[in-house]
């Protein structure tokens, strides 16, 4: 049985993880699309501006490693890093990760169909070389570059559908649905500050 105690160890935390604050809680300035978690975050100000850098040192990860990436598609990539380094919801699908730089990592995250299907939809021209961007790059320049022999082609042909990006690219972290924006059962990559964060009640329904 799930005691009280393990339901709110997974509400309202912060995986233990490279840029992630111990604790969640307000942050005033959060930069740009990550300004919609400000009243209570996981990301300090600065991991929220480095979110949006093309060449971040969060990471060093290139998102144009097979030329420009269009800014219609670059900024689902920087909601998906304010969510993962800014979100306090996500603690019923924290795993333990076994890397160097974090001990925790998100597995099978329930993103809401808009989200994913919106995300497939702006990229589906982007360019890239690889199914799994968390391993198999070529980094011997401190940025990822496509590894030897593979071919850069649209997110369409390498990722033919929108459950296949989302469930592929970052090795497992999301999981594809048919739950809706606003039904409880998933998780929004977006959504209205204003109406505050529809994350929390998805956190408590699945804790």
């Amino acid at each position: 049985a799930t005691t009280a105690a393990t339901v709110d160890s997974l509400l309202n935390v912060c995986m233990d993880a490279k840029h992630h604050k111990t604790e969640p809680g307000p942050e005033g300035q959060l930069y740009g699309q990550c300004v919609l978690w400000k009243d209570n975050a996981c990301c300090t100000a600065n991991t929220s501006l480095e979110a949006h850098q093309d060449q971040s040192y969060l990471y060093n990860f290139n998102w144009d490693h097979c030329g420009a990436m269009p800014e219609k598609c670059k900024r689902h990539f920087i909601q998906d890093t304010c969510l993962y380094e800014c979100s306090p919801n996500l603690g019923p699908w924290i795993d333990q990760a076994d890397t160097s730089w974090r001990k925790e990592r998100i597995r099978d995250v329930p993103l809401c169909q808009e989200d994913c299907e919106q995300w497939w939809e702006d990229c589906q021209d982007a360019v890239t070389c690889k199914v799994n961007w968390h391993k198999g790059w070529n980094w011997t320049t401190g940025t990822n570059q496509c590894p030897k022999g593979a071919m850069c082609q649209k997110f369409k042909f390498v990722f033919p559908t929108a459950a296949a990006l989302c469930e592929q690219i970052w090795s497992g972290s999301y999981r594809y649905t048919s739950q809706h924006r606003g039904s409880g059962h998933c998780i929004q990559m977006w959504f209205d500050p204003a109406q505050g964060n529809p994350n929390v009640a998805v956190a408590q329904y699945y804790a």
